[in-house]
């Protein structure tokens, strides 16, 4: 990413000028460039290698400051020192040697498990990421803004047996993934202490963090993935498709999808989260763009709707943060020209609503699906019994609050929705429309998620 600032005049420097601020000290530890524009002559130059640290080597942010006389000025383009075209970085293959090491380490293993993540998507390979599991036979998991690289609703994914595919695996593929608190550090009790591991990275900073790598691949995802397939294609290997492996990992996902299925058939007002949201799995159409924020909303979602098609998923990703869902789904919205479907918690709404008149003023096709259990994390009905008094608990918000209203006074389209029924249509109807809609989803306070084998964050 590169973000261009403005910045106070650069006669302004010590003088208490409007809004003298030292932004490259603020933005340098964030940032792989942070640099001020002190020669508009020399803009070109700037913009050139804010690009290639950007993009070359890790990716990264690079930020320039712009002075304020340097925006607004009138410069002589004939002084202009015009930088030539950045050249795409360049894309490597892995160590041969190593990719057979891999493929030999893979045959070894009894319980194998293949885990990728957003790297596949930054690389471009969901082509190479779809043969290599196929081609092994392997059960998969998807990290949250990996999934639809392989249809969710594929035979291989183990999704709904994840505690249990994580526990017991004795070797894992990890492919343009980190093991990171997402996947609790790749250490017990959520894995096993003596799991093998051989990781794809385009990093070799990132190799071996918190388990040691015992085969290590360093290269893009997409040309390393065609390798791997390569030797598969010349060896003709393929996991035993009768192991008891994998017919234990087909007993726990079914045992847990049925368990979800029953959860998702109940129907109450006000709605319980898997039902809404199976309303809305049922009503997205394969190539929609699904932004997604929130705590129990984000988390369950993410069991619950299935994305068909790769880069068709954003979330708060690797650092959970919240207030990003309206950002995204609005840049999703401009860049992609698709449909959005933004789903947010109460809370995770709350923190820029009236992003939506944005989306209001330039007619984007964004439907905002609002799950309002009245706060963070939802809270039992007594916690409300005394609202009126203006008391609620540390966390909790106002249930009765219309996020639909507050759409339509902005000048787009709101529906409310008590029960299924209501909600089956107002998804029908907001996503006939051209522009943006919000559909409110009040929740009842002490819906829950299925109960977890594991807390969220699990330590060792």
């Amino acid at each position: 990413m590169l973000l261009l600032g403005g910045s106070y005049e650069r006669s302004g420097h010590m003088q208490g000028f409007f809004q003298e601020t030292d932004q490259l000290t603020a933005m340098r530890p964030y940032s792989k460039f942070a640099e001020r524009v002190e020669d508009p002559y020399r803009l070109p130059i700037y913009i050139a290698e804010a690009i290639k640290k950007a993009t070359y080597g890790t990716p990264g942010p690079a930020y320039l400051d712009l002075p304020g006389d340097v925006i607004q000025n009138s410069w002589d383009e004939d002084k202009v020192i015009w930088a030539p075209k950045v050249l795409s970085p360049r894309k490597t293959l892995s160590d041969p040697a190593d990719v057979e090491s891999a493929i030999e380490a893979l045959k070894t293993a009894e319980q194998p498990l293949v885990i990728f993540g957003k790297g596949v998507n930054n690389a471009d390979a969901a082509n190479e990421m779809r043969e290599f599991v196929e081609r092994t036979g392997i059960p998969y998991l998807a990290m949250p803004m990996a999934k639809g690289i392989i249809p969710d609703d594929h035979p291989q994914s183990a999704a709904a047996g994840r505690s249990f595919v994580l526990q017991n695996a004795d070797l894992v593929v990890l492919v343009g993934a980190r093991m990171n608190w997402m996947l609790h550090f790749g250490l017990p009790p959520r894995f096993r202490e003596d799991v093998r591991i051989i990781q794809l990275d385009f990093n070799p900073e990132e190799i071996g963090v918190n388990v040691a790598t015992e085969v290590a691949l360093i290269g893009d995802a997409k040309l390393t993935l065609g390798q791997m397939n390569d030797v598969l294609d010349r060896d003709q290997w393929q996991f035993p498709q009768d192991s008891e492996w994998l017919n234990e990992v087909g007993a726990k996902v079914r045992e847990n999808s049925e368990i979800v299925e029953e959860m998702m058939q109940e129907e109450t007002s006000p709605l319980g989260y898997y039902r809404a949201l199976r309303s809305i799995n049922e009503s997205l159409p394969d190539d929609i763009v699904f932004v997604s924020e929130g705590a129990s909303t984000m988390d369950i979602s993410r069991t619950v709707v299935n994305q068909m098609q790769p880069r068709t998923r954003l979330d708060a990703s690797s650092y959970g943060s919240m207030g990003l869902g309206h950002g995204f789904a609005i840049a999703a919205a401009v860049q992609t020209g698709k449909r959005v479907i933004c789903l947010q918690g109460d809370a995770a709404f709350g923190f820029a609503g009236t992003e939506c008149e944005v989306a209001v003023r330039h007619n984007l096709p964004i439907t905002w699906v609002v799950f309002n259990n009245g706060g963070v994390g939802g809270h039992d009905p007594e916690s409300y019994s005394d609202a009126e008094s203006g008391f609620l608990p540390q966390g909790a918000m106002n249930f009765n609050a219309r996020y639909d209203v507050m759409m339509e006074g902005l000048g787009g389209v709101g529906y409310n929705a008590n029960n299924s029924e209501e909600l089956d249509d107002h998804i029908d109807a907001a996503l006939k429309l051209d522009g943006p809609s919000l559909i409110n989803v009040p929740l009842a306070p002490d819906a829950k998620r299925k109960p977890q084998k594991f807390a969220w964050l699990t330590r060792t």
